[in-house]
Order: C-alpha cells, then structure tokens, then sequence
C-alpha cells in the first residue's frame, strides 16, 4: 500500500528518516510553512526558508523517490509580529504561485488574536483570488473556537469548503468541520493532538469521507512513520483496505490535486531514483555511492 502524509516538515527531519519513509510505502508528502521554532526576526529569513520548500527540501525526498509538495503561507504565531507579517505577507505571492505548491498554508489561529485573524483573512483572499486551497492551522488551546472561527471566515471570503482542510482535529472539532463541507485533518502526533488509536475510532465513527491522516512530524518529539503505523493499525482492527486507502492516501490526493500542481498519473506510476543527480551542485550523499533504481 502507499501512503500519502500530507503534512510533515521534512526541514527538520534527516536523510534517515526520509529512507525509513520510502520504506515502511509514503509516496507523497506535502511540507507547509511553519514556524520554525523560535521567532524569526526579519522577511529576509523567510525568503529563505520559502525557497528551501521549493527547491533544495523538493529535491531531498525525490532522492528517495518521495514526490514533494508544499505549502506557503505566514504561520498564525508569528503574525502576531505584525511588521513581519506585514513584509512577509507581500513576500507571499513571489512564492504561494510556484510550481509544486498545493496550497495557502498553514495559516490560521494560534491564540486567536485580531494580528492573527488579519493574516489569515489576508491569506484566504489571496487564495480566492488565485484559486488555491487553504490548510488550517487549529490551535492547541481553545480548539474548537479557532476552528469554527476560521470555517466563518473562509465562508465570509467566499472560499468553496472543497478546498478548506482543516488540520489538528480531534474528536471535539471533528462536526463542526465536515458538517461545513471541508476535509477533516487529523495530526497523528505522540501524546498531543491525537493517537493511532483515536483516529481509528474517529474513521470507525464517521467512516473515511473528507477524513485524512498526517503525521505533522517536525522538530519536536514527532514520528515521521505516523501514517503508515496508522494504516496497520486501522487493518488489525479490522477496518476495510478501502476506507485505510481513503484516508492515508486518496483523500489527501483528491483534496489537494485541486491545486492543479499534483501529476496524479505520475503519482501513481514507481518512483524513480537516480542519486547522481544534483541540486545546485549539492548531492544528499556526502561521498557516498548513489543508487539508482525504481521504487513500486
């Protein structure tokens, strides 16, 4: 079976792990703009980061036959600086239209505050006006607020709820986001955010419409194999292959192909690996021998 983890920020995950990925069957990831850890100071870090998503992280999981997408967006804690979201919010349309970018994101709330709110309003027009899918960031605390604020939004700006996900539900949100039409999202995160196990409950609950799992796997205490241990998880419980292969795979496929920016046949076609070639004359092996071979 191949997965689909269409949330995890592979800039903070080694070469390790993006073999252990190809492995254990992830074919696909999407990488959103995040915040990185501590507060970023200046536009120009940004600048940085956002090309790092495009090209050099793009190029990294390829190398392991993992095709690369992702997504730009101001994240909703450092909004709160507002001359910053200021610059990097002009910063966003040189790079939210670039090849392999599926989406706005992820924006949304963190502390629910109006320099927040500002952003992510600022952000869903832009992607009404360009036609683009949003990824939600919910928050940690007050949840259900932060999400149904952000749902009222989208709905105020005029975005089709097809092309909202919202991302870090739980079993709280999880109505309030597919009764207004949008994809429901579950981050698969150790003990935050939701288990393997509460996300077989939630599918077992509601069955696999509009529900997606992703690991969010970062630079925290995080596991990058989130998504396919989910999946045999979801089997040993006795959950049907088509509803595992929904949502660790095709829902997400579906929910960010309206981007326009996924080739869906080349998707579903082995991956190619070919480790001789380079990106700005860098290689991800260091001296090492390159493999070059074809991954079903």
């Amino acid at each position: 079976m191949r997965f689909f983890d269409p949330h995890i920020h592979l800039t903070s995950r080694t070469t390790d792990d993006l073999a252990a990925m190809a492995q254990a069957g992830v074919r696909a990831v999407i990488e959103p703009a995040f915040w990185v850890g501590q507060p970023r100071t200046q536009a120009g870090s940004f600048v940085d980061y956002f090309t790092s998503l495009i090209g050099w992280e793009r190029f990294r999981a390829g190398q392991f036959g993992i095709a690369h997408y992702c997504a730009i967006g101001m994240n909703s804690k450092e909004a709160n600086d507002r001359a910053l979201a200021k610059d990097v919010l002009e910063l966003l349309p040189r790079f939210a239209l670039k090849e392999g970018v599926v989406a706005v994101g992820e924006i949304g709330f963190d502390e629910i505050t109006e320099a927040e709110e500002y952003a992510y309003r600022w952000q869903v027009e832009f992607a009404v006006e360009n036609d683009m899918v949003v990824m939600v960031h919910s928050p940690h605390r007050d949840k259900k607020r932060g999400i149904v604020r952000s749902i009222e939004i989208a709905q105020e700006l005029g975005l089709p709820m097809e092309k909202l996900i919202i991302d870090h539900n739980n079993e709280e949100t999880v109505d309030d986001t597919l009764d207004a039409g949008a994809w429901a999202a579950f981050t698969i995160y150790p003990d935050t955010k939701m288990d393997s196990a509460r996300f077989c409950t939630m599918v077992e609950k509601y069955g696999p419409e509009r529900i997606i799992c992703d690991s969010s796997a970062d630079w925290g205490i995080s596991n990058p194999l989130s998504v396919p241990e989910t999946a045999a998880l979801m089997k040993s419980r006795g959950i049907p292959d088509e509803h595992i292969r929904l949502t660790t795979w095709q829902n997400a496929l579906d929910a960010y192909a309206q981007s326009g920016q996924i080739d869906v046949e080349a998707l579903q076609a082995d991956a190619v690996i070919d480790q001789r070639q380079t990106f700005l004359d860098n290689s991800v092996l260091r001296g090492q021998e390159p493999k070059i071979e074809a991954r079903g």
